[in-house]
């Protein structure tokens, strides 16, 4: 799809006058093109381009309006990149993430979903937006206009060229934070960033000699550099000491790209996303200690937004990047979920989706239940199922569980279609209309055996009486109590612990929920669910603090007052800490970020 420019194409139109012999052909022209009659490529400006007088022509006219079409195809200056772009009407546009991520747009503050303002070489643009069900997408016509992008459509492919760049000179300079270096350029172009820990690479689309720019000074910050032509684009390969993080940003007349060493490199930010969903960064002020705070604010209350638990695998078993597990749920944001066990996989802790224990509670450990709705509870948590057989009762071990222990432990099918021997030496007793139809014993963990679709299975661990009170043609009875009760009127429950805020009073004791003092005392990144007096949701990660450690649990519960929640609830951790937006991984790089088994997934209706 070619743009052109805005005077060439309105002067076409405006020496011709609509009667209804062009109505029809232009409707002609439109069905052909949607029988397959179409021209290589079609032309046309954006709606935002047009004059105001120009639009109720077109309505007055009943002229058909643009195909939308989406694709996730782009050919960026010769390179191409998996980036999704949407074509709605007459927009063309592409996911803000790609534009981040891609052609090095920062993406500055807003209240209005459907404008974004963001800076590229510039002090401020506004972009208009739209939403599908996993992405937003910015549309392209003003950085057309203002940098000069060549943009069109060929087939699946959006193509974008923009004008060919120099790299004119390099500079530094030690700040009292780290150490600041710019490039020079003669024009805006794009530019992308790679991390990896203790190193960088800033990919830019601008020629350079190296022989002629000269050196950076390598020192106590700057540790390496290396500057590498490679055709049309520019590699700046840095080093640099550990704690340090790239901020990078660009500025205008003259062009530069400007890149700060820091230890605080992450910029603050408040963007009203979405209806409903609002993207913010913050440091938070602890005793001496300074931390970033990554998150998404939701208003459950907000038409089309909805939030449920998601599963990495199948039959509960299986682990996958939260963006993964995000894009094949199609939710538009995600932040990890409860613990499992990293060796099979499993769930170790409250999943309840739709009124269905996916994964049961265990250890009473601490769980936020929520409905559509957007009442919220929290408390510590238990599902107590006791097992009637006659006169004699026993209370299972757990349901539909990862977490092992003597006793017996019920797997419905809402576990999945079939349950897995998780240890050696187990009792499988097979349950259809409350009778036992069958027992074995599996020797070997791993062996899969059929959960009934009309039953459930009861396996048996280190307990010598119970196969004898569960032999075949024996009649049973489960029933099943929430502990607190209120649980049962929350369809979604995700569990992990510990408990960190309730009524805004710490209610921090790792001990009660049976975690350990190491775990207790350890530093680590932090995921967290909380909640807002304004009765919002919030989808929190909380990471190193300045020139230091992560949170520990007592610190990550000061930090959840500090931002005056109400609730909060303390999530999966360390690597697995993982904050997902509309493509993007907000809170890490992706490169970093770990396989988990499940996620809060938030879901949109646009």
């Amino acid at each position: 799809m070619t743009y052109l420019p805005q005077q060439s194409w309105l002067k076409r139109f405006r020496l011709v006058l609509i009667s209804p012999l062009l109505v029809v052909a232009l409707s002609l022209s439109f069905n052909q093109k949607q029988q397959g009659v179409a021209e290589p490529f079609e032309r046309f400006v954006p709606l935002a381009a047009r004059s105001p007088a120009w639009v109720p022509t077109i309505a007055q006219a009943s002229l058909p309006v643009q195909i939308t079409r989406h694709g996730n195809q782009v050919v960026l200056n010769g390179r191409r990149v998996s980036m999704p772009w949407s074509q709605q009407q007459q927009l063309l546009g592409i996911a803000d993430a790609g534009l981040v991520s891609e052609l090095g747009l920062e993406l500055l503050d807003s209240n209005s979903p459907q404008q974004q303002p963001v800076s590229w070489f510039s002090d401020s643009l506004k972009l208009n937006s739209w939403l599908t069900k996993q992405y937003r997408y910015l549309d392209l016509a003003s950085l057309q206009q203002q940098f000069g992008w060549q943009v069109e459509l060929r087939g699946a492919e959006l193509q974008i060229s923009t004008p060919a760049a120099q790299i004119t000179g390099l500079q530094q300079g030690a700040q009292a934070w780290g150490d600041r270096l710019v490039v020079n350029l003669d024009r805006a172009t794009p530019w992308q960033l790679s991390e990896n820990q203790g190193e960088s690479v800033l990919a830019i689309d601008a020629q350079s000699d190296p022989k002629t720019l000269g050196r950076l000074q390598t020192g106590q910050n700057l540790t390496g550099f290396k500057l590498e032509a490679s055709g049309k684009r520019t590699l700046l390969r840095l080093s640099y000491a550990g704690g340090l993080r790239p901020r990078v940003w660009t500025l205008s007349n003259p062009n530069r790209i400007v890149i700060d060493l820091r230890p605080d490199a992450m910029p603050e930010r408040d963007i009203l996303w979405a209806p409903g969903l609002r993207w913010q960064q913050q440091w938070v002020n602890l005793g001496n200690s300074r931390f970033p705070v990554v998150g998404l604010e939701i208003d459950p209350r907000q038409s089309g937004l909805s939030l449920r638990p998601m599963l990495s695998g199948t039959n509960n078993v299986g682990t996958a990047p939260l963006s993964a597990t995000a894009q094949r749920a199609q939710g538009i944001a995600a932040i990890n979920g409860g613990f499992f066990n990293r060796n099979n996989r499993l769930p170790l802790g409250a999943i309840r989706s739709g009124e269905r224990w996916i994964s049961g509670p265990i250890l009473n450990r601490g769980a936020l239940g929520w409905n559509d709705s957007g009442e919220v509870t929290v408390g510590r948590l238990k599902l107590q199922e006791t097992l009637t057989v006659g006169s004699q009762k026993r209370l299972m071990q757990s349901t539909n569980s990862g977490y092992v222990g003597a006793g017996v432990a019920r797997y419905t099918p809402d576990w999945g279609s079939s349950y897995s021997s998780i240890i050696d030496n187990e009792t499988l007793v097979t349950v259809q209309n409350s009778q036992v139809v069958s027992q074995k014993q599996v020797a070997k963990a791993g062996q899969a055996t059929a959960i009934p679709s009309d039953g459930y299975l009861l396996v048996v661990r280190a307990d010598a009486d119970a196969p004898k009170l569960l032999a075949v043609g024996t009649q049973l009875e489960v029933t099943a109590e929430t502990l607190p009760d209120e649980f049962n009127q929350f369809a979604q429950v995700m569990g992990a612990g510990p408990l960190l805020i309730k009524n805004r009073q710490m209610v921090l004791d790792a001990p009660s929920e049976q975690f350990s003092a190491n775990f207790m005392q350890e530093a680590a990144p932090r995921s967290v669910i909380a909640t807002t007096a304004q009765g919002k949701l919030l989808l929190l990660t909380v990471h190193n603090r300045v020139n230091g450690a992560g949170p520990t649990l007592s610190e990550v519960a000061g930090v959840m007052q500090q931002i005056g929640a109400v609730d909060a609830l303390n999530l999966d951790g360390g690597s697995s800490t993982t904050l997902y937006l509309g493509g993007q991984i907000l809170n890490r790089t992706p490169s970093s970020t770990a396989s988990v088994s499940n996620g809060i997934g938030v879901f949109i209706q646009p």
